[in-house]
């Protein structure tokens, strides 16, 4: 069970390596639009979508690197606190009472919106826009998907924890 975990862990690891580029290039796409529009009088609705498709590629994709390396926002004014097994059962709830089963439904809920955006090859949100909305909103299973596989490995960890 520990390669799979660790299968999982690379998965996203490896991932977020390819997805973290992406804030420096959206750094300076944007600044390259605000030298264009206010240097050179000259604007597009294409680029200033790319920061926003850039942006939401960027944080659905990294968010199951995010929960692998433990910098997701928690609140943990009791849980610090609390011994390694208390913190341990609190995770192995979390993650199978309350982070698996929102994934589930959030991914349930937005297939038919998704699947529908690829029916008609959904196109910008603005005259002018990026042709591929349908694309944007794929980002949406993809990032469930990442975060339930994720969870997962870290719930194989979690258990076999408590068999050492």
């Amino acid at each position: 069970m520990q390669r799979v975990a660790d299968a999982l862990d690379g998965l996203n690891r490896g991932l977020a390596h390819v997805v973290r580029w992406l804030a420096l290039i959206m750094v300076l796409a944007q600044f390259a639009i605000v030298v264009g529009r206010y240097v050179f009088g000259v604007n597009s609705i294409a680029a200033q979508e790319s920061v926003l498709y850039m942006h939401a590629t960027l944080f659905m994709l990294a968010a199951g690197y995010t929960l692998l390396v433990d910098k997701h926002v928690r609140v943990d004014v009791f849980y610090a606190g609390l011994s390694r097994q208390a913190q341990r059962r609190i995770d192995i709830f979390g993650h199978l009472f309350l982070l698996l089963p929102s994934m589930a439904a959030l991914l349930y809920w937005s297939w038919p919106s998704v699947r529908n955006s690829w029916s008609i090859l959904e196109g910008p949100l603005a005259v002018g826009g990026i042709e591929a909305v349908f694309l944007l909103k794929s980002l949406i299973p993809a990032f469930c998907v990442l975060v339930m596989l994720q969870s997962l490995a870290l719930l194989i960890r979690l258990l076999s924890e408590g068999d050492a």
